[in-house]
């Protein structure tokens, strides 16, 4: 796939700026950024900074822009249609920054032992013909947005667990979320892995069961990972780390309310009624809110990258022929500015 790359004029901005205020001129306001989302609770963070005017705080004029799959955000990344992501390192996603488009700059949601994560779930017409554990997939459909999604991902994490070929397992690209939650629903897929609050929803409503746990195979999985383009982590080094700045504070706050529940309760309700504006507004809000406490996942404090993890992947994208084998860590990740773990 070839990629043409919007240059914005930044340094040109900048420049009007200075002149404008030196002629007594007022200055243009800063200029408009895009944060690719998704309407899932593991985005959380992204919508606290927005919120809270942490994005403002660090001179940032953020806008949310929202996507259904994670393999077009950082499409949009490269053609300067979104300025930042935070979503799963995608085959798309390392394609790109191999043609040095866009650049990995942080981790956000890991699989934590202990912590729910996501959940494996069976469709009412599976579980009824005997899928009640991940064991038995083999010959049974697993639903994920895209091939090279963090989906696929998981499927292979869950089948090598349980000595599956993966080959075994049909795979059925839906391209978004809401195709696959229908596909499950109705029992056209049999299985799917979700993020709890997604999950505990479908389970609420009778649409689906519960038949596993990715964290019991994929422990220390790094689900998602922060990115921007190679030009603004090269070059726009002041933006990125601002970016970096209100999300980490954001997650401060994520992680405070829902994972370690050290914020007051008073704080908690707060955090829950602003996310909710967001995600599973068709539920009431004392469902969303307890959908969501019981559904959170660790976020990386300080948006830390498990390097490990994401080589892992890395690899694996290269053993099933999704990636080129010549692409190396270094064109992938930018790990100056947070910690690795």
């Amino acid at each position: 796939m070839s990629v043409t790359l919007n240059r914005r004029q930044t340094l040109f901005a900048m420049g009007a700026a200075s002149a404008a205020a030196a002629f007594g001129l007022p200055a243009r306001a800063a200029e408009k950024r895009n944060l690719a989302v998704l309407s899932l609770a593991s985005h959380a963070p992204s919508f606290i900074a927005f919120e809270r005017g942490y994005f403002k705080e660090e001179g940032l004029d953020i806008e949310l822009k929202f996507f259904e799959a994670a393999q077009p955000m950082a499409v949009a990344i490269a053609s300067g249609d979104a300025e930042f992501g935070v979503t799963a390192m995608s085959g798309g996603l390392i394609s790109l920054a191999q043609k040095g488009a866009v650049k990995v700059v942080g981790g956000a949601l890991t699989e934590e032992k202990g912590i729910v994560g996501a959940v494996i779930l069976a469709s009412n017409k599976a579980y009824e013909a005997g899928l009640t554990d991940p064991s038995k997939l083999a010959g049974k459909s697993f639903g994920i947005t895209t091939a090279g999604s963090s989906f696929h991902f998981m499927a292979h994490k869950i089948a090598s667990a349980n000595n599956i070929n993966l080959a075994d397992i049909q795979l059925r690209p839906l391209q978004k979320l809401g195709a696959v939650v229908g596909a499950l629903s109705t029992g056209q897929i049999d299985a799917w892995a979700i993020q709890a609050n997604v999950a505990n929803k479908m389970i609420r409503e009778g649409a689906a069961k519960k038949i596993g746990l990715v964290s019991d195979y994929a422990p220390d999985y790094q689900v998602t990972t922060a990115f921007t383009s190679s030009k603004n982590a090269a070059e726009n080094r002041e933006l990125t780390q601002s970016f970096i700045n209100a999300y980490t504070k954001a997650i401060d706050d994520y992680n405070a309310a829902f994972v370690d529940k050290t914020a007051s309760a008073e704080e908690q309700d707060a955090l829950a009624k602003l996310v909710y504006k967001y995600i599973e507004k068709d539920s009431p809000y004392e469902v969303a809110k307890q959908n969501l406490i019981e559904g959170a996942m660790r976020i990386n404090k300080g948006l830390a990258l498990s390097l490990n993890s994401c080589t892992e992947q890395l690899e694996w994208f290269k053993s099933e022929g999704m990636v080129k084998d010549a692409i190396s860590s270094e064109q992938l990740f930018d790990t100056s500015y947070v910690k690795t773990i």
